[in-house]
């Protein structure tokens, strides 16, 4: 089972997001377990909203919208796609992720398996 673990912090404090070089360490051997483990199969951290945009399609309409995204709930940092045998497995490997606990931030590890070919084949026959 394939599934993307997203890292998603608060946008209101995106831009406080400062990693101290403790927290990189401890990153740093999680993703080596990770690889070790072979359930990693891609990872990485992503930029702040600021430097980035939305393309929003409603009513038959499209349009951009410049970041920051500082209105959203939550802003995703970053992000792994694992291979793992299944969800349950999943979340024991995200519950052992580092966090900081001095950030004072709310940190949000959401776990998505992937639709595989298999979802599709059994849409095709019903109905």
């Amino acid at each position: 089972m394939k599934v993307m673990v997203m890292i998603k912090v608060s946008g209101a404090n995106e831009d406080k997001i400062v990693p101290t070089p403790e927290m990189m360490a401890e990153m740093g051997a999680y993703n080596e377990k990770l690889m070790k483990a072979g359930i990693m199969l891609d990872g990485g951290g992503l930029r702040p909203s600021s430097e980035g945009a939305q393309i929003v399609f409603e009513a038959g309409t499209t349009s951009v919208v410049d970041g920051p995204f500082t209105e959203s709930k939550e802003i995703i940092a970053g992000y792994w796609v694992w291979q793992v045998s299944s969800m349950e497995e999943a979340v024991e490997w995200a519950r052992q992720c580092p966090s900081d606990p001095d950030s004072g931030m709310r940190e949000v590890l959401e776990v998505r398996p992937y639709y595989e070919e298999v979802d599709f084949e059994a849409a095709g026959t019903q109905g």
